[in-house]
C-alpha cells in the first residue's frame, strides 16, 4: 500500500583517521581524505596523529595517497 523505499544496510569498518592533537580542537579526517602524508589540521593547523574508529564505509575515487 505504502512505497517505502527499502532500507539500506549501513556498513561499518574499522577505520584509520587522522585527530588533531591541539587540546582545544576536535577535527578529524579519514586516512583515505588525508591532504599529505603527515596532515596537518585543517581548521587549527596543529599535528595531527592516527587512530582508528569505527565508522560508515565511504571510498574516495579521488584518493590519490
Amino acid at each position: 500500500m505504502y512505497n517505502k523505499k527499502p532500507v539500506e544496510e549501513i556498513i561499518t569498518k574499522d577505520t584509520k583517521i587522522w585527530t588533531c592533537t591541539a587540546d582545544n580542537c576536535n577535527c578529524w579526517v579519514r586516512d583515505n581524505f588525508k591532504s599529505s602524508d603527515e596532515p596537518l589540521c585543517p581548521i587549527c593547523k596543529s599535528p595531527m596523529a592516527t587512530q582508528t574508529k569505527e565508522l560508515q564505509v565511504v571510498d574516495n575515487p579521488c584518493s590519490s595517497f
